[in-house]
């Protein structure tokens, strides 16, 4: 809880015998250690810390000795791939798990999106999880996968949505990993040209509603105008989804004259359920949003009126 101070390293009573640092200390590079200069400011602390513990390559070591032909066959393929990571998971009152990380697409995403403000590498990776299986099994099960990324990609793209390609019955990892490239490829690609869609549908908004008082430059996930009608005046939130034009903005109104008992400006629900097809040009899409929002304005405005003393 106080990140000016080192961490404390703590390994499971599996991993009794795993003291790299002692050994490092005897060695005369205590002083060298990160931990022994740390400084919580550097984004890479934590990172120099578990390649200095070189506990990556001591559970790679815990695998290499499982007593599984299917699993011996697997890291034989793909521990040359560059970065991957594998671990051995202990669990009580079921068999052992052996995790991998693999990353994916050798990309550097950052140079997909102009003006991106991301300052570390942002990074996919295939989780599979195998168990641990000391039997032969003529047609062995699939492993457990999912896909993983850094916090920051989520604003451009997001793996959640990704179907992954079926495990095929035989299949292995060094198999399996270049169609799920391939795949998610494409769709990280798609993802690219999906700024430009959210970009154009973010400039179509200035004719109806006046140029936007906000707006997210880089990944135009999001925009607010102001809108009038009458006397009642009000802010239009949109929020562009990942997967526009496909799935509409959804929009949230917010009154510019009428606050609720904290003080804080009423605004409506989310709301996506207005005239929308995909296939329609930008401006067309604005049109049928700005002629949804001049009645829709008039029941916010009674909302707003009714529920709550307007603000002086």
């Amino acid at each position: 809880m106080h990140p000016k101070v080192a961490p404390d390293v703590i390994f499971g009573q599996r991993d009794e015998g795993f003291q790299p640092l002692v050994d490092y200390d005897e060695s005369g590079n205590g002083g060298k250690s990160c931990l022994a200069h740390w400084d919580y400011r550097d984004p890479r602390g934590l990172l120099c810390l578990v390649e200095e513990l070189l506990y990556i390559e001591y559970q790679k070591k815990l695998v290499e000795k499982v007593d599984d032909a299917r699993l011996k066959f697997e890291i034989s393929t793909v521990l040359a791939k560059e970065g991957i990571e594998v671990s051995l998971v202990s669990s009580t009152g079921r068999s052992d798990e052996v995790k991998f990380a693999v990353p994916l697409l050798d990309l550097d995403l950052k140079m997909m999106v102009p003006g991106c403000p991301w300052k570390l590498p942002q990074k996919i990776h295939l989780q599979a999880i195998f168990p641990v299986s000391s039997s032969y099994l003529s047609v062995p099960s699939a492993p457990g996968l999912k896909l993983t990324s850094t916090p920051d990609l989520k604003s451009f793209f997001s793996v959640d949505g990704v179907k992954l390609p079926a495990w095929v019955d035989g299949m292995c990892m060094a198999e399996y990993v270049p169609t799920l490239e391939e795949d998610l490829k494409l769709q990280v690609v798609d993802a690219s040209a999906s700024i430009g869609c959210r970009r154009r549908f973010i400039e179509a908004l200035a004719p109806a509603f006046g140029r936007p008082l906000e707006a997210d430059p880089i990944f135009c996930r999001k925009a607010t105008v102001l809108s009038i009608s009458g006397i009642f005046t009000f802010l239009v939130h949109f929020v562009i989804p990942l997967q526009f034009p496909q799935q509409q903005p959804i929009l949230t109104l917010q009154s510019c004259q009428h606050c609720n008992s904290q003080g804080i400006p009423i605004t409506s629900s989310p709301n996506n359920s207005y005239p929308w097809s995909p296939r329609w040009e930008v401006t067309e899409m604005v049109d049928r949003i700005y002629d949804y929002l001049a009645d829709e304005c008039q029941n916010f405005k009674k909302l707003c009126s009714d529920g709550f003393p307007q603000a002086k």
